[in-house]
Protein backbone atom coordinates (compact mmCIF):
# COMPACT_ATOMS: atom_id res chain seq x y z
CA UNK A 1 0.00 0.00 0.00
CA UNK A 2 0.76 3.81 -1.03
CA UNK A 3 1.47 5.18 2.54
CA UNK A 4 3.72 7.95 3.74
CA UNK A 5 4.14 9.89 7.46
CA UNK A 6 5.39 13.12 8.11
CA UNK A 7 6.00 15.22 10.69
CA UNK A 8 6.69 18.91 10.20
CA UNK A 9 7.60 21.44 13.50
CA UNK A 10 8.15 24.99 13.26
CA UNK A 11 7.91 27.89 15.40
CA UNK A 12 4.18 28.21 14.43
CA UNK A 13 3.58 25.16 14.10
CA UNK A 14 3.45 21.21 15.24
CA UNK A 15 1.74 18.94 12.46
CA UNK A 16 1.83 15.02 11.93
CA UNK A 17 0.14 13.39 8.78
CA UNK A 18 -0.36 10.07 8.02
CA UNK A 19 -1.66 9.00 4.67
CA UNK A 20 -2.54 5.45 2.77
CA UNK A 21 -3.71 6.30 -0.83
CA UNK A 22 -5.18 2.91 -1.29
CA UNK A 23 -7.68 2.96 1.99
CA UNK A 24 -11.23 3.57 2.67
CA UNK A 25 -11.66 6.84 3.71
CA UNK A 26 -10.98 6.20 7.29
CA UNK A 27 -9.83 9.67 9.47
CA UNK A 28 -8.22 10.87 12.22
CA UNK A 29 -8.54 14.67 12.35
CA UNK A 30 -7.68 16.72 14.47
CA UNK A 31 -6.35 20.34 13.11
CA UNK A 32 -8.15 22.39 16.36
CA UNK A 33 -9.88 23.87 13.11
CA UNK A 34 -13.60 22.61 13.11
CA UNK A 35 -14.50 23.37 9.72
CA UNK A 36 -11.09 22.39 8.61
CA UNK A 37 -11.56 19.10 10.04
CA UNK A 38 -14.70 18.92 7.76
CA UNK A 39 -13.17 19.88 4.81
CA UNK A 40 -10.14 17.64 5.58
CA UNK A 41 -13.02 14.79 5.73
CA UNK A 42 -14.40 15.28 2.50
CA UNK A 43 -11.02 14.54 1.05
CA UNK A 44 -10.61 11.13 2.82
CA UNK A 45 -14.33 10.19 2.84
CA UNK A 46 -14.62 11.32 -1.41
CA UNK A 47 -10.67 10.23 -1.98
CA UNK A 48 -10.91 6.92 -0.25
CA UNK A 49 -7.74 7.92 0.95
CA UNK A 50 -6.73 6.92 4.99
CA UNK A 51 -6.02 9.76 6.35
CA UNK A 52 -4.76 11.19 10.01
CA UNK A 53 -3.98 14.76 10.77
CA UNK A 54 -3.44 16.12 13.74
CA UNK A 55 -1.82 19.61 14.76
CA UNK A 56 -1.18 22.31 17.31
CA UNK A 57 -0.57 26.08 15.77
CA UNK A 58 -0.57 29.72 16.76
CA UNK A 59 -4.35 29.98 16.42
CA UNK A 60 -4.12 33.03 18.93
CA UNK A 61 -3.30 34.87 16.38
CA UNK A 62 -5.08 33.31 13.34
CA UNK A 63 -5.67 30.05 11.27
CA UNK A 64 -3.24 31.25 9.08
CA UNK A 65 0.14 29.30 9.45
CA UNK A 66 -2.27 26.35 10.86
CA UNK A 67 -4.41 25.87 7.41
CA UNK A 68 -1.18 26.45 5.39
CA UNK A 69 1.26 24.16 6.94
CA UNK A 70 -1.22 21.50 6.83
CA UNK A 71 -1.56 21.94 2.80
CA UNK A 72 2.09 21.91 3.07
CA UNK A 73 2.34 18.86 5.15
CA UNK A 74 -0.15 17.02 3.31
CA UNK A 75 1.63 17.99 0.44
CA UNK A 76 4.61 16.37 1.85
CA UNK A 77 2.68 13.33 2.83
CA UNK A 78 1.22 12.85 -1.12
CA UNK A 79 4.49 13.28 -2.70
CA UNK A 80 6.23 10.41 -0.71
CA UNK A 81 3.33 8.04 -0.62
CA UNK A 82 2.98 8.54 -4.23
CA UNK A 83 6.60 7.76 -5.04
CA UNK A 84 7.58 6.89 -8.61
CA UNK A 85 4.37 6.98 -9.76
CA UNK A 86 4.27 3.91 -11.67
CA UNK A 87 0.91 2.72 -13.49
CA UNK A 88 -1.02 5.62 -12.00
CA UNK A 89 -3.57 7.63 -14.54
CA UNK A 90 -2.02 10.69 -13.68
CA UNK A 91 -4.61 13.15 -14.51
CA UNK A 92 -7.93 13.39 -12.59
CA UNK A 93 -10.93 15.62 -12.99
CA UNK A 94 -14.29 15.81 -11.08
CA UNK A 95 -17.43 17.99 -11.16
CA UNK A 96 -19.17 17.76 -7.82
CA UNK A 97 -22.56 19.88 -7.22
CA UNK A 98 -24.03 20.85 -3.87
CA UNK A 99 -27.87 21.80 -3.99
CA UNK A 100 -26.92 25.31 -5.72
CA UNK A 101 -23.23 25.07 -5.39
CA UNK A 102 -21.08 23.63 -8.38
CA UNK A 103 -17.11 22.88 -8.38
CA UNK A 104 -14.64 21.41 -11.11
CA UNK A 105 -11.48 20.29 -10.27
CA UNK A 106 -8.58 19.26 -12.47
CA UNK A 107 -5.42 17.63 -11.42
CA UNK A 108 -2.24 16.73 -13.12
CA UNK A 109 0.48 14.68 -11.22
CA UNK A 110 2.90 16.60 -13.29
CA UNK A 111 6.02 17.08 -10.89
CA UNK A 112 5.37 20.48 -11.79
CA UNK A 113 3.77 22.91 -8.95
CA UNK A 114 1.05 25.01 -10.62
CA UNK A 115 -1.83 26.17 -8.87
CA UNK A 116 -5.05 28.05 -10.85
CA UNK A 117 -7.60 28.76 -7.90
CA UNK A 118 -10.79 30.75 -9.34
CA UNK A 119 -13.67 31.19 -6.90
CA UNK A 120 -15.33 34.50 -5.82
CA UNK A 121 -16.97 33.63 -2.55
CA UNK A 122 -20.07 35.00 -1.91
CA UNK A 123 -19.08 35.74 1.81
CA UNK A 124 -15.58 36.04 3.43
CA UNK A 125 -16.30 33.67 6.92
CA UNK A 126 -17.80 30.44 7.21
CA UNK A 127 -18.42 30.58 10.97
CA UNK A 128 -14.53 31.83 12.28
CA UNK A 129 -12.81 29.97 9.40
CA UNK A 130 -11.51 32.61 6.73
CA UNK A 131 -12.19 31.42 3.25
CA UNK A 132 -8.96 33.49 1.72
CA UNK A 133 -7.06 30.06 3.93
CA UNK A 134 -8.56 27.66 1.13
CA UNK A 135 -6.22 29.06 -1.39
CA UNK A 136 -3.40 29.31 0.89
CA UNK A 137 -4.25 25.10 1.56
CA UNK A 138 -4.09 24.68 -1.73
CA UNK A 139 -1.11 26.59 -2.36
CA UNK A 140 0.78 24.83 0.21
CA UNK A 141 -0.24 21.64 -1.11
CA UNK A 142 0.59 21.97 -4.63
CA UNK A 143 3.81 22.78 -3.95
CA UNK A 144 4.68 20.32 -1.92
CA UNK A 145 2.49 17.64 -3.90
CA UNK A 146 4.56 18.38 -7.08
CA UNK A 147 0.92 18.99 -8.91
CA UNK A 148 -0.82 20.77 -11.27
CA UNK A 149 -4.09 21.39 -9.66
CA UNK A 150 -7.04 24.05 -11.76
CA UNK A 151 -9.80 24.37 -9.06
CA UNK A 152 -13.09 26.47 -10.14
CA UNK A 153 -16.13 27.52 -8.17
CA UNK A 154 -18.45 27.53 -10.90
CA UNK A 155 -21.85 28.51 -8.98
CA UNK A 156 -22.87 28.71 -5.95
CA UNK A 157 -24.57 31.13 -3.64
CA UNK A 158 -23.82 29.82 -0.25
CA UNK A 159 -19.99 29.74 0.84
CA UNK A 160 -19.75 26.34 2.88
CA UNK A 161 -21.42 24.74 -0.15
CA UNK A 162 -18.96 26.54 -2.34
CA UNK A 163 -15.80 25.51 0.04
CA UNK A 164 -17.29 21.95 0.10
CA UNK A 165 -17.51 21.20 -3.44
CA UNK A 166 -14.11 22.01 -4.34
CA UNK A 167 -12.92 19.79 -1.66
CA UNK A 168 -15.10 16.98 -2.32
CA UNK A 169 -14.05 17.85 -6.32
CA UNK A 170 -10.64 17.86 -5.32
CA UNK A 171 -11.03 14.11 -3.26
CA UNK A 172 -12.72 12.59 -6.30
CA UNK A 173 -10.26 14.19 -8.95
CA UNK A 174 -7.27 13.00 -6.46
CA UNK A 175 -8.86 9.63 -6.13
CA UNK A 176 -8.84 9.00 -9.89
CA UNK A 177 -5.65 10.34 -10.44
CA UNK A 178 -3.78 7.98 -8.09
CA UNK A 179 -5.28 5.13 -9.59
CA UNK A 180 -3.58 2.46 -11.05
CA UNK A 181 -4.16 1.83 -14.92
CA UNK A 182 -4.69 -1.76 -15.40
CA UNK A 183 -3.52 -1.11 -19.21
CA UNK A 184 0.21 0.22 -18.06
CA UNK A 185 2.75 -2.36 -17.14
CA UNK A 186 3.47 -2.09 -13.40
CA UNK A 187 6.61 -0.49 -13.63
CA UNK A 188 5.76 2.19 -16.81
CA UNK A 189 5.07 5.74 -16.12
CA UNK A 190 2.64 7.69 -17.69
CA UNK A 191 4.71 10.50 -19.39
CA UNK A 192 7.26 10.09 -22.70
CA UNK A 193 9.93 11.50 -20.55
CA UNK A 194 9.67 7.98 -18.35
CA UNK A 195 9.51 10.22 -15.26
CA UNK A 196 7.38 12.28 -13.00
Amino acid sequence: MRTAQITRKTAETHISVEMGLDGTGQKDLNSGIAFLDHMLDQIARHGLIDLKVWAEGDLAIDAHHTVEDIGITLGQAFAKAIGQKQAVVRYGHAYVPLDEALSRVVIDLSGRPGLEFHCTWKRQFVGQFDLDLVHEFFQGFVNHAQVSLHIDNLRGENAHHQCETIFKAFARALRMAVSIDPRLAADAVPSTKGSL
